[in-house]
């Protein structure tokens, strides 16, 4: 028997021409805290909905507990614990009332109705404000409202849609806390944006963007796949406090790439933020800089890379896109001084072809040039005997005048 509680298979979804999902596919494990990330707009919420029968996929299919969302979807209802992203209540209700509503509308009356509304407010500790109006209530008892209707028919799967929305720090610790006792007993997959619920809450990270998932592991283990680390190191202040020498020398460590100075927690401490070029350990080469330059090191952390730096590499590139452009430049300058070389040669190679083609251009030219000459040299000739022709045409006539004159004497 499977132990997944949720299984989707390449699900999509497409509105016209924008499609909001593009072949997701993933399971979720019986009691597993699984977090569902992605920036606005990426598709978590239309997930949630097409698990929770409220629309259909375009294409794959989906089913919880063993219900299938086409064939039985009145069983995955009966199998999920929604809350959404906008709390579902009636604010003018009490909250007992409120839940007895929600208990009636899944089908339970009289006693198994009051059992199934006691242990939910007990789970939410809501006990202190069952006989109030919910519009008496803070947002955060307003969210534990919502988990109390989410689990008045003890569904085996909760699926909370942004549950930590619009509250303040305490009342999203409180409710942070809620959901890890409750995930102890259930499957639950929370949706949201907030990198920081997700590190402490869940056990596992799916993250999607632009309708496609592109991680799929533990909290850890995305930050270990972001590779480079960070380092704290922390000095004693010498008598001069002179931090730039030290700071020089931590810069001077192979592999260090930037070192920045940073607000000491205690007088007389230097703290220095050490960036690395690569994913290479520099704890060692880091505190034999401190035995060599003989300042006295008082404390040396490495630090991971946060989830949310990883998060913006899975979701918008920009991390990625400058690892590539690096390792791009590296990999290309070779390439560059050929091509660079190739296209010396080609402009060589045109000049010599246009020089070459320029000697007949200009033979041609001269040859037209002659051959104009020529015919203007044989039309001045020409002209020349057409007035000679002429000349003599009119001795003629002359020679005849005479001839007319001797003939009448």
């Amino acid at each position: 028997m499977s132990n997944a509680m949720i299984e989707a298979r390449d699900l999509s979804k497409s509105y016209g021409q924008v499609d909001a999902l593009k072949d997701v596919s993933f399971e979720v494990s019986r009691g597993e805290v699984l977090g569902f990330l992605g920036p606005n707009g990426a598709g978590k919420t239309t997930t949630m909905k097409i698990l929770t029968c409220f629309i259909a996929p375009t294409g794959g299919t989906a089913s919880v507990n063993g219900a299938d969302v086409f064939d039985d979807p009145m069983g995955v209802r009966r199998s999920i614990g929604y809350l959404p992203e906008s709390t579902p209540l009636y604010t003018e209700m009490l909250v007992l009332e409120y839940l007895e509503f929600v208990a009636k509308m899944r089908g339970y009356t009289g006693t198994e109705a009051r059992k199934r509304i006691k242990k939910a407010v007990e789970q939410t500790t809501l006990g202190d404000v069952i006989a109030k109006e919910i519009r008496q209530l803070s947002k955060g008892f307003r969210q534990r409202v919502g988990l109390a209707q989410a689990l008045v028919h003890d569904p085996p799967v909760l699926i909370l849609d942004e549950p930590m929305s619009g509250l303040d720090p305490n009342q999203a610790a409180e409710i942070r806390e809620l959901i890890k006792e409750i995930g102890r007993e259930r499957t639950v997959i929370l949706s949201t944006h907030n990198l920081a619920e997700v590190q402490v809450t869940c056990d596992r990270v799916l993250i999607i963007s632009k309708g496609q998932l592109v991680a799929d592991d533990t909290p850890e283990e995305l930050r270990e796949r972001s590779g480079k680390a960070s380092y704290r190191v922390t000095v004693a202040e010498d008598e001069k406090g002179d931090d730039k020498r030290i700071r020089d020398l931590l810069g001077k460590v192979k592999g260090v790439d930037r070192v920045r100075a940073r607000t000491a927690d205690a007088k007389g401490e230097l703290i220095f933020a050490v960036s690395p070029s690569s994913s290479t350990d520099l704890r060692r080469e880091l505190f034999q800089a401190a035995v060599d330059g003989g300042f006295v090191l008082l404390g040396l952390e490495k630090k991971a890379e946060g989830l949310d730096a990883v998060f913006r590499d899975l979701t918008t590139g920009e991390a990625g896109e400058a690892k590539k452009l690096e390792k791009k430049k590296k990999a290309t300058a070779e390439d560059k001084k050929a091509e660079a070389r190739a296209k010396k040669k080609a402009r060589d190679e045109a000049k010599k072809k246009g020089e070459e083609d320029e000697e007949p251009e200009e033979e041609e030219e001269l040859e037209s040039q002659e051959e104009a000459v020529a015919d203007s040299d044989s039309g001045s000739d020409a002209d020349s005997d057409d007035e000679g022709s002429d000349d003599d045409d009119d001795d003629d006539d002359d020679d005849d005048d005479d001839d007319e004159g001797e003939e009448k004497k």
